[in-house]
């Protein structure tokens, strides 16, 4: 251990010659840029005369957020960078389960951290608000950000100041937001690499038969329970709703139904990607199929949080400033609880679980297919 430990200062001795020892062994400061950080916060209402205690708290909040969706779009910045290549190596999974995950994480913080800004009274807002001005969260670029390369559609928000979302934005900010953009999200990417999942038709299998047999399968099962236990009114309703629920089903074979679905909004993923998540969905237990499974899942966890921390942050608005206008003009209240919502973005994956079936009523897998989807050093199900 000693070695070691001169052996360290050595090679700090090498790297930063004039230095004394104590401060080669004292760098947590400079490290960290603590100088910058720690001197990043500036009181409006002590500069106008009028302190208010908790605007600090409010400053180091929203500075702490803005860090946080630093991380997220660094993270994103590899994730995305992955899914660009033609043909994803399956060694990226792995880094993009990671990433995502931690993104999810970040959401839960998020929300955990509005307990600690309710600690806050709106009395207490009230007396460093006015010191604001036009400040407001609705002009955090990197949450924009964040939002349009996750997929979330210009046409597809919510107007705040009866103008582009972005129009209140520096030029800086608009241009990163512009150039997001014009390149793939990350839901269209997701959308091409579920598209090229190769065992929707593979040899005689067809997927679309397998599934389709099972539903009628189920839809059998429940006219026979609905004609066994109803009657009158309450049969022919039954009914009625079963064949609407079958119709539904065609909707993600069907190519012309599906494109209806499309244009009426009920779905925005490709026909090819939205058969390859009900797939994965429903032979997730194979092991070719696991990681992408977990994949879908954390992408609709990181929707989901989003969600909620919308909902709080409208609730907590609520509670700060009312019904009224927001900090800077916004709409406030109304504006943030509609885009918990409005603004979802994988709302597909969400919908796919009404598409599930019984497992006992799927056919099994092929075995030429069972093969391709098991481990290459499982011999016995390789033969």
């Amino acid at each position: 251990m000693a070695t070691r430990t001169k052996l360290a200062k050595s090679v700090l001795s090498d790297y930063l010659p004039g230095m004394s020892k104590k401060e080669q062994w004292d760098l947590y400061r400079d490290y960290l840029q603590l100088d910058k950080v720690l001197d990043a916060q500036h009181l409006w209402s002590d500069d106008a005369g009028h302190p208010a205690h908790d605007e600090m708290l409010f400053i180091v909040f929203h500075q702490i957020y803005e860090l946080w969706f630093k991380q997220i779009l660094f993270e994103m910045d590899d994730i995305q960078k992955r899914f660009s290549a033609h043909v994803m190596n399956d060694r990226d999974i792995q880094p993009i389960l990671s990433h995502l995950n931690r993104i999810a994480e970040i959401f839960k913080i998020m929300v955990q951290q509005l307990d600690v800004l309710e600690t806050m009274t709106p009395q207490n807002f009230v007396d460093f608000r006015e010191h604001l001005r036009t400040a407001t969260g609705f002009q955090s670029w990197q949450f924009r950000l964040i939002e349009t390369r996750l997929g979330l559609k210009r046409d597809d928000r919510i107007p705040v100041f009866h103008c582009p979302f972005d129009d209140k934005l520096t030029k800086e900010s608009q241009d990163s937001i512009r150039d997001a953009e014009s390149r793939p999200s990350l839901h269209e990417q997701i959308d091409e690499w579920l598209a090229r999942t190769p065992f929707i038709d593979w040899d005689d299998y067809r997927f679309r038969d397998s599934y389709q047999s099972a539903i009628q399968t189920m839809m059998d099962e429940r006219k026979a329970y609905a004609r066994d236990n109803l009657s009158g009114d309450a049969l022919e309703s039954e009914l009625q709703n079963i064949e609407r629920s079958k119709n539904k089903f065609d909707s993600i074979f069907d190519p012309d139904k599906h494109k209806a679905a499309q244009e009426n909004g009920t779905w925005r993923m490709s026909l090819k990607a939205l058969q390859a998540a009900l797939f994965i969905k429903l032979y997730r237990h194979e092991p070719a199929l696991q990681m992408p499974s977990r994949l879908l899942t954390l992408i609709m966890d990181i929707d989901s949080l989003m969600a909620q921390w919308r909902f709080r942050h409208a609730l907590m608005a609520q509670r700060m400033v009312g019904t009224g206008a927001g900090t800077g003009g916004s709409s406030g209240y109304g504006y943030l609880l509609s885009t918990a919502e409005k603004h979802r973005i994988y709302t597909d994956l969400f919908s796919l679980s009404g598409f599930l079936v019984p497992t006992r009523t799927l056919s099994d897998l092929p075995d030429s297919i069972c093969a391709q989807l098991g481990y290459r050093y499982n011999t016995e199900k390789a033969a």
